[in-house]
């Protein structure tokens, strides 16, 4: 399929406005904010900081166009300020986090994104939500498309998050075809890069930490369940590229890498560039864990112009670079891998 005929430059839409991002201290928070700041956007960060980290905006809250706000967007929050973008990237996405914060997660894809849908309304602001592959649940359609309803057990231990997301899916909709709200869905496959958390629980910070440790990588299951990797700036230009869409109104767009990879082989993958001997310590299969995991990424390509770009083995030596600064390793102490 061809792609749109596009030369995406952040600056040409983004300079000059106003963005709230939400989650702003997460993972994928953080880079979008960095990304927006450097297309001269002005930025609003929220987060309440129970997953997020301050450290990964050192360098947003050195930035004039930058400022944060400390606050649990399920609470009333209080802006006296209109914005032309909201990103509502704001949830715990780990099943370490999920699960720890159950509740607070169901609330944030809930309570919060309809807080937020309001505040776009009152705004007149494009609405991005981050949505999750994990609509598919464990999905029995490969390559998973938009159009797929998923396989989710509602009451499951990933529930929590899964059925939120979904609900949070269809409340935008509902906005959408009641008020005209100019909202966009995307749907993030697994996003890997630097400023995950060590302690994250999902496979790429496990695999790469415990390679770093000279320890046994822990693989689920029998390890030929599959996930796509998609490095994380080129899902933050995803993100920008539907949100300054002309024409993707009420679209939902799944953002990912259409190569599959088997855990086996990825685990292999790392411990090869890590150095070191790759050995199994094989444990059970979480209850609901998708076997497999694979975009179709068609309408990314002829809606936006995007695909991704960053081969896996450069972005995992950016994200290892990352992981031996943060667990301190010898020789590592001088260099900044952010």
């Amino acid at each position: 399929m061809s792609t749109v005929a596009w030369e995406f430059e952040p600056g040409d839409y983004f300079r000059g406005k106003k963005a709230l991002v939400t989650g702003a201290a997460g993972f994928l928070g953080s880079h979008l904010v960095d990304k927006l700041l450097a297309a001269g956007c002005r930025v609003v960060g929220v987060d309440n900081l129970s997953t997020g980290n301050l450290a990964n905006l050192r360098a947003a809250l050195k930035n004039p166009l930058f400022s944060f706000i400390k606050a649990d967007v399920t609470e009333n929050l209080v802006l006296e300020e209109d914005f032309d973008f909201i990103f509502h990237l704001a949830s715990p996405a780990s099943p370490v986090d999920y699960r720890r914060l159950s509740i607070e997660t169901m609330l944030v894809n809930g309570l919060g994104t309809k807080n937020l849908l309001d505040l776009a309304l009152e705004s007149q602001a494009v609405f991005l939500l981050a949505s999750t592959s994990e609509v598919y649940g464990n999905p029995l359609v490969h390559p998973q498309p938009e159009s797929y309803w998923g396989n989710v057990n509602p009451i499951g231990p990933r529930a929590c998050y899964d059925e939120s997301k979904r609900f949070a899916e269809a409340l935008t909709m509902e906005y959408h075809r009641r008020y005209g709200c100019d909202v966009r869905i995307a749907r993030i496959f697994n996003t890997y890069g630097p400023r995950m958390r060590l302690n994250d629980g999902r496979v790429v910070p496990n695999f790469i930490s415990q390679a770093l440790r000279g320890e046994p990588l822990t693989v689920y299951g029998n390890g030929r369940q599959t996930r796509s990797f998609v490095y994380v700036a080129d899902e933050i230009e995803g993100l920008l590229r539907l949100a300054a869409a002309p024409h993707a109104a009420g679209e939902v767009v799944n953002l990912g890498n259409p190569e599959e990879k088997s855990i086996l082989e990825f685990a292999q993958l790392v411990a090869r560039l890590v150095g070191v001997e790759c050995v199994i310590e094989y444990k059970e299969l979480p209850p609901d864990d998708p076997t497999r995991r694979c975009p179709d990424i068609s309408k990314a390509q002829k809606l936006l112009g995007w695909q991704p770009k960053t081969p896996l083995e450069e972005g995992l030596r950016a994200t290892i670079a990352f992981f031996k600064q943060e667990l301190r390793l010898p020789g590592e102490e001088n260099k900044d891998v952010r």
